[in-house]
Formats: C-alpha cells, sequence, structure tokens
C-alpha cells in the first residue's frame, strides 16, 4: 500500500465516521460542526483525485460561507431538540421510505462500477501542453457540454428547495402590520373614514373642586 492510498482509507474512515455523527448527535451545534468536518475531508479527497478547484471550491463556499451561517443560525435560534423529536415516529415510515429509496440509487450506481482503466488525461500532456492544461476550463467544458442536463436538472432542484423553504418561513405573524395589497384594493371609503355629527359649540364641564379652590382663594 502506497502513500496515496493510505491517505484514500484514512480521509474515507474520517469522512464516513463524520457523515454519521451527523445524523446521530444529539446536539445541533455538534451535528453542524461533524458536517464541517466531513466537507474538509471530502476536500482532501479531490486533492488525491487532483481536482484541486473542487477542493478550494469545496472549502471557501461550503465550509467558509455555508456551514459557518449555519452554525450561527443553530446558535442564535437555539433550537430545542426534545420539541424537534416529539413527531419522530409520526413521521419515520416516510423518512424510511425515502431513506430506503436513496440507498437502492446509489447501491445502483455503484454495482454498475467505475471506469478505473482510463488514464487521466494530464497523464498524456507534456511540455508546453502541460503547463498551459486547467483543471477549472476542462471542467467547465465538460459541464456544460457533457453534463449540460444533469447541470440544469440541478438546478432546478435547488430552485425549487430555495422556494420551499421561502415558502415555510414566510408564516403570517401575529404581531405584523402587513397588509395584503388585495386587502388595500377592496377597501371603500366608508369603511377607511366614519363622519361623526357633533355640535358646533359644546359647553365647557365645570370642575367642581377646581371651582371651590378658586372660591377660597379669592374669598
Amino acid at each position: 500500500m502506497d502513500v496515496k492510498t493510505g491517505l484514500f482509507y484514512f480521509f474515507s474512515i474520517v469522512l464516513l465516521f463524520a457523515a454519521f455523527r451527523v445524523i446521530t448527535a444529539r446536539n445541533p451545534v455538534h451535528a453542524v460542526l461533524y458536517l464541517v468536518l466531513a466537507f474538509f475531508q471530502a476536500s482532501a479527497l479531490w486533492l488525491l483525485l487532483k481536482a484541486e478547484f473542487l477542493a478550494i471550491t469545496l472549502v471557501l463556499v461550503y465550509v467558509g460561507a455555508v456551514m459557518v451561517l449555519f452554525l450561527f443560525v443553530v446558535m442564535m435560534l437555539d433550537v430545542d431538540v426534545e420539541d424537534a423529536r416529539e413527531g419522530f415516529w409520526k413521521h419515520f415510515p416516510l423518512a424510511a421510505l425515502f431513506g430506503v429509496l436513496i440507498a437502492l440509487e446509489m447501491a445502483a450506481v455503484l454495482m454498475g462500477g467505475f471506469r478505473v482503466n482510463e488514464e487521466p488525461h494530464t497523464t498524456a500532456l507534456v511540455g508546453q501542453a502541460a503547463r498551459d492544461y486547467s483543471n477549472t476550463r476542462e471542467l467547465g467544458k465538460l459541464l456544460y457540454s457533457q453534463f449540460l442536463y444533469p447541470l440544469e436538472v440541478a438546478a432546478a432542484i435547488l430552485l425549487v428547495a430555495v422556494i420551499a423553504a421561502i415558502a415555510l418561513t414566510l408564516r403570517q405573524r401575529k404581531d405584523s402590520k402587513h397588509i395584503g395589497a388585495g386587502v388595500q384594493i377592496a377597501v371603500k371609503a366608508k369603511d377607511r373614514m366614519t363622519v361623526v355629527k357633533m355640535a358646533p359649540t359644546q359647553t365647557r364641564p365645570i370642575d367642581e373642586t377646581a371651582a371651590a379652590q378658586t372660591a377660597e382663594n379669592k374669598a
């Protein structure tokens, strides 16, 4: 076993352990930290595959921005774990069904095997061609040519996820003074203003206590 193979197994074992702890940790903050660790291990595996751009992107985007934001949100919200677990067994059958479906899909992909006998494109590059080679350029060519349809499907799924997250969080608040545009258009003048008839002149009410004190002062 060479050094590269040993590093691969080491990073893979840590990645599997971190992913397992993400779903089993009782504390949400600990789960987020384990997810950060899993991202670092995945980035190390991409470095072993000579995909430096993907590795750096994973660290900068997910670890440096997204997961830090998740960590701050979880810590500020102070999520009550006990309340979140009240409906666990109620939703367990549906969650188990989706879990089994995802496991079968992953098994179907893994059973198909990988093309490990193909030499990397970089090994055939020598001299000036090797110096001009760019992982980022090659990745862009693959994404927008060979994998254009999967990329569009992934973008559509992410768009649906963003819209669903906004729809779940935009609930009506009782302390909000927001009024819908339809309500404003449907309102009538008599609903906005009420005319009250009053006499043109009114007698000022006499305060008996103040009158008595005034009389005493004059006396």
